[in-house]
């Protein structure tokens, strides 16, 4: 018997003893990857790495729900894909519904799988990344559409269906150390000159900082460390206030975006839930390690953002005030972040 044969007994067993497993959950039972266990699959079809042409054609699929998820949160969007650019290390899908940035360089594969669910079988098309973690799946709300969905899986078909799946081993997380020879006046004073958010990323890489050890030296200054319990406030109170906000959630390979208010913010055990019609976001409230308030300067004013962080310094998720480029930040998302913080600073 080899591998993948063996692979796939050992999940038939698992689905007899837990039949409402998720793969996920399964593949981490099991010690292997998603796209491992994914590919012991009969009913998968794998397909080709022309990643634009794939996110292109998705746009034909109509009405869809995206999803994006790490490993304490997942983020869940429906909606429709419009604008779709590629550069040759940027994707973009550009739409009030699906906001997406891509990376497809960190891509490894990509499968079309029909999901077994309540509601009967749901087609989806699934990334993955050079890991085999799942990076973004979209799956097809609209039965009008499954013929395009036929179409989009026959045109980008894999040649070779038993080509080898080749997944990198994990990385270990690296020790979290605070960059101590970091000239922290220079850095603070040049944070200060920022115009955009998207400068800060050039930030962190001219003073080699990781993203906390940037948040932890500014400190004071454009930060504050605050009570992990913030994020559930904060959305509790964007729902009771209805201030529209921007969630952003980030596997290695993609970042999806919700705008807009939220309304329906359900506590379940350990899991912190948006329930909305259109979005969903079911986040792991222990996993929240680190919770911080950020304000960047930009040519339209300060921007502020909550952000928060796992036990290994990985990004969880960071929320918004919703805004343009070209409009200042929302007041009533400034006052609300404010109370936030004179509530629960960490001294």
């Amino acid at each position: 018997m080899n591998s993948k044969e063996a692979l796939k007994k050992a999940w038939s067993k698992l689905k007899e003893e837990e039949p409402k497993l998720r793969i996920k959950n399964a593949a981490d039972k099991l010690g292997v990857s998603e796209v491992e266990l994914l590919a012991t699959q009969d009913d998968v079809t794998r397909l080709n790495e022309d990643w634009p042409g794939i996110f292109i054609a998705i746009e034909s699929l109509g009405y869809v729900m995206a999803l994006t998820r790490n490993e304490s949160v997942v983020h869940e969007r429906k909606g429709e894909y419009h604008n779709i650019s590629f550069n040759p290390h940027v994707g973009l899908v550009l739409d009030p519904n699906i906001d997406l940035r891509i990376f497809p360089g960190r891509f490894g594969s990509a499968f079309a799988v029909p999901v077994q669910s309540a509601k009967g079988v749901l087609h989806s098309i699934q990334f993955f990344d050079t890991y085999g973690v799942a990076a973004h799946k979209i799956y097809v709300l609209k039965e009008e559409n499954l013929s395009q969905y036929n179409e989009l899986v026959e045109t980008f078909k894999n040649a070779d269906q038993e080509a080898e799946l080749i997944v990198k081993e994990a990385e270990a997380p690296k020790a979290f150390e605070l960059n101590t020879t970091v000239d922290k006046e220079a850095f603070l004073a040049d944070w200060a000159k920022l115009k955009d958010t998207h400068d800060f990323y050039p930030l962190l890489r001219k003073y080699k900082l990781e993203r906390t050890q940037a948040l932890a030296l500014a400190e004071g200054t454009f930060t504050q460390k605050v009570e992990n319990s913030v994020t559930e406030t904060l959305l509790n109170r964007a729902a009771e206030q209805e201030v529209p906000i921007m969630v952003f959630v980030g596997s290695k390979a993609v970042i999806q975006i919700h705008s807009g208010v939220v309304s329906n913010i359900k506590k379940m055990d350990n899991w912190l839930n948006v329930l909305d019609p259109e979005f969903n976001l079911h986040l792991q409230a222990d996993h929240i390690v680190d919770t911080w308030i950020v304000r960047k300067p930009t040519e339209d004013g300060i921007v502020t953002s909550v952000e928060i962080f796992d036990k290994d310094h990985k990004d969880i998720a960071t929320f918004f005030g919703a805004r343009k480029p070209g409009i200042p930040e929302l007041e009533s998302w400034k006052s609300l972040v404010a109370t936030l913080e004179e509530e629960s600073q960490i001294a």
